[in-house]
């Protein structure tokens, strides 16, 4: 269905209630998850916003109606995120790595599967966390490749009825669970003997000998999102919990990329926003000594205008990405890419110009301004690097036979 560019009075109780929701439940922890220099407490500071996000229903709002969950349009999903990454874009990256890892299990698990790992997130309890690991510390841009390449290290091997799982991951949201002893589902990529695999990993699999926590990662942004290295020794589980069939793993760990991809671009929108409010309102009343507010000035007016103009341009395109994700639209994959490299790229030079309308101020920790560049950073490189992953796929696409260009655009 092609977006609207009028949102309907679902969609703005949508929006109020996801506003509303921030401001209860995320603004009063941003400053203390800023100031507290343990990156593992700063994470810890957030899980209360888990829990309350599971009970008011936006955990199932990530789950397709035909699992039981309340699932909307992609431009549902569009609103929800940038009113939540507005105020802590760590909460939304984190959240979202629960439809990361959920959606192989919509495209590849059967009906056994998608009953037993969906159901701590629809219980409507806790702070249930499902992770898709798939990162590995020496990096995992060439995780399909094949021999003689390295690819994934994290290997299975069948011993019986069951895999054992035995590598390292790094990077995702929650790998080692709140307390170290594993999330609720763990999403493994790794490589079997019939390729690259992803299996189901449920917390009851997880001991103090097979899931070691190594690090914490002390980010300079994103310091809400719980990110570790774990070590997997020997992690034993049923047969039955490969999903898909061997060698699937790359197709569906693409698909389940896919929409995070665009939600990246929502996130950038999100942040530049939230950038933009601190530098325009700094510009409206700030005279900086002078006889005018420094808005009055045409410079500062036109680096204000020209990040308007580029984060309205970045929200339609996430916006319509998202959609096109969500519907199954064939230019879906297009244009989540362009979102996600164009969204992440802009951001970092928009909130940067909006830096020097503000000036030297804006280098001291404690005013907002510069904590929305570091949160930035991270876009271009996390949810598949801009250049390592997502550009070579743009590649792909603009390479296939018969590519339109105008296909994206409905133009075609």
């Amino acid at each position: 269905m092609p977006i609207g560019f009028t949102l309907t009075p679902e969609q703005i109780e949508l929006r109020n209630q996801a506003r509303a929701f921030a401001q209860q439940h995320l603004a009063p922890l941003v400053d203390r998850v800023r100031s507290t220099t343990d990156p593992y407490e700063a994470a810890l500071l957030v899980k209360p916003a888990h829990e309350a996000a599971l009970a008011a229903g936006l955990v199932k709002g990530m789950i397709p109606e035909v699992f039981g969950g309340t699932m909307g349009s992609g431009v549902d999903a569009a609103i929800v995120t940038e009113e939540l990454a507005a105020v802590m874009p760590d909460f939304v990256a984190a959240l979202g790595g629960v439809l990361l890892a959920l959606t192989p299990v919509y495209f590849g698990g059967d009906m056994d599967q998608t009953s037993r790992f969906l159901a701590p997130f629809l219980a409507g309890e806790g702070s249930p966390q499902a992770v898709m690991a798939l990162s590995e510390p020496a990096g995992t841009a060439n995780f399909a490749a094949p021999a003689p390449a390295e690819g994934i290290a994290t290997t299975a091997v069948l011993d019986g009825e069951e895999w054992v799982i035995t590598g390292e991951k790094q990077w995702s949201a929650n790998l080692g669970g709140w307390d170290g002893t594993g999330p609720e589902l763990m999403v493994v990529v790794c490589r079997t003997p019939g390729g690259i695999s992803l299996i189901g990993v449920e917390k009851e699999h997880f001991t103090p000998d097979n899931l070691q926590v190594l690090d914490t990662l002390d980010m300079p942004g994103l310091r809400g999102h719980l990110t570790q290295t774990v070590r997997l020794e020997g992690v034993r589980v049923p047969k039955g919990n490969l999903i898909g069939t061997e060698g699937m793993g790359p197709d569906l760990t693409y698909i389940a990329f896919t929409a995070s991809s665009a939600a990246v671009g929502v996130m950038a929108t999100a942040t530049m926003r939230a950038a933009f409010d601190v530098a325009f309102a700094f510009a409206r009343q700030q005279t900086r000594g002078g006889g005018v507010p420094i808005i009055e000035h045409r410079p500062v007016a036109d680096f204000l205008t020209d990040a308007k103009g580029r984060i309205e341009a970045t929200r339609m395109l996430s916006w319509k990405a998202l959609d096109a994700v969500s519907s199954g639209d064939p230019a879906g994959l297009e244009l989540a890419l362009h979102a996600k490299v164009f969204g992440s790229e802009t951001a970092i030079e928009v909130i940067n110009k909006l830096i020097q309308v503000v000036g030297v101020q804006s280098y001291n920790k404690d005013f907002p301004i510069i904590h929305h560049l570091l949160n930035a950073l991270a876009y271009p490189v996390f949810e598949g690097g801009n250049i390592s992953m997502r550009r070579r796929q743009l590649q792909g696409v603009i390479t296939t036979e018969g590519w339109n260009p105008l296909s994206a655009s409905g133009l075609a």
